[in-house]
């Protein structure tokens, strides 16, 4: 937007396909929206008990500026029951979100002209929150025909003498892959070999439907140059919540904090209190939940390859399938809008999530089989 009081940096349309869709739905009726991926179920009651009754006895002031100490102690015995990881406290900051402690992580590591490689499709807002700190973003492209990967000598080729980090996104947004062993130990070799630090974005860890999840942070050799963000929007169906930790090297981690004092200071005392009960029910939050998603994936999985125009790859992770479109000879953008004009179903094209993700569409899995099936039964009657 051009405007005298707006910063010249936002002078040019920063604007996305996928906020470009949105704005287009609203102008239907009777839409099945397959865009965002906002969980449909509520927070488990339980959290919203515990919270409330957290609420009322009183802890709805600032908490310790690195986070609630007993929320803290939470996540450190997340890692030693779940990954059998050691992680000190002064390691551990509880962040407004895995969105905002993104941004805290990247303020606090780039220096201006700083490259971060980001493997692509990527999660949009990595792109921007790259430059808002001052730091540029390099995509790196990963193939649906080496299952989204990351292919490793293409990983070296993209380093120079200015990259500074890796985001790795495992369960991978959009694409649903999930970073092999394999993968993950080359990665953090590349890594050791230039220097460079890892920011490894975890926040869709529950949802694996082949193999056990494997976090970063069970590799030792890295610990010394490895940034983990986690979630509570996803892993616990709570998006509103707006609460998230950070795990890394104490000095990041200071300084982290010393950004975000100028920020909002401290993460939300209530979503803390609820983050807690979450962690430490788990075991009976999660289960439901992984088992609701994985059926409504292979549902959807199941019905898009028996699109003629449609494949997707068997599902790995998360609750999102990334669609090939390519026997259309149509671009994501114009497919989703078909999508959308014909059959009422809003989906996201491809390109939002970097350049090489032209020939795809996205979809979130965050309906009930009900609605999935509606919008199935209304996209195969599309004739192209």
């Amino acid at each position: 937007m051009r405007h005298k009081f707006i910063s010249k940096r936002y002078w040019k349309d920063k604007s996305t396909p996928m906020g470009a869709v949105d704005e287009l739905a609203k102008k239907y009726e009777n839409v099945i929206d397959l865009s965002l991926g906002d969980p449909d179920q509520n927070t488990d009651e339980g959290i919203i008990r515990f919270a409330f009754q957290e609420a009322i006895k009183g802890h709805t002031k600032y908490t310790d500026f690195r986070g609630d100490p007993e929320l803290r102690d939470e996540i450190k015995k997340f890692y030693k029951e779940d990954h059998k990881v050691d992680i000190l406290d002064e390691e551990i900051m509880v962040s407004t979100s895995a969105c905002l402690g993104m941004y805290l992580v990247l303020e606090s590591i780039l220096d201006i002209g700083d490259e971060v490689i980001i493997h692509a499709p990527y999660f949009t807002p990595y792109y921007q929150q790259i430059e808002l700190a001052n730091g540029v973003p390099v995509e790196l492209e990963t193939l649906e025909e080496e299952e989204f990967q990351i292919n490793i000598e293409k990983l070296e080729q993209t380093i120079n003498e200015r990259t500074r980090a890796i985001i790795i996104n495992s369960p991978n947004n959009p694409t649903g892959a999930v970073f092999s062993l394999d993968t993950l130990n080359k990665i953090a070799d590349i890594a050791i070999k230039y220097d460079l630090l890892i920011i490894a974005d975890e926040i869709y860890g529950a949802y694996t439907f082949k193999d056990d999840f494997i976090s970063m942070i069970s590799m030792h050799k890295i610990r010394d140059r490895l940034i983990i963000l986690n979630s509570f929007s996803k892993d616990y169906v709570m998006t509103g919540w707006r609460i998230g930790n950070i795990i890394a090297p104490k000095e990041i981690i200071s300084t982290c904090q010393l950004v975000n004092e100028n920020v909002v200071f401290t993460a939300p005392s209530v979503s803390q209190r609820a983050a807690i009960y979450a962690l430490r029910n788990r075991k009976s939050i999660q289960p439901p939940l992984i088992k609701l998603y994985k059926e409504r994936v292979l549902y959807s999985y199941k019905r898009i390859n028996n699109i003629s125009w449609m494949s997707v790859p068997e599902p790995k992770g998360t609750f999102y399938l990334y669609i090939n479109i390519k026997k259309t000879g149509l671009s994501s953008e114009e497919i989703s809008k078909i999508i959308l004009d014909k059959a009422k179903v809003l989906t996201i094209p491809g390109n939002s999530f970097g350049t090489c993700g032209e020939g795809y569409i996205r979809i979130a899995c965050t309906v009930g089989i009900s609605e999935l099936e509606k919008a199935f039964d209304r996209i195969a009657k599309i004739k192209l």
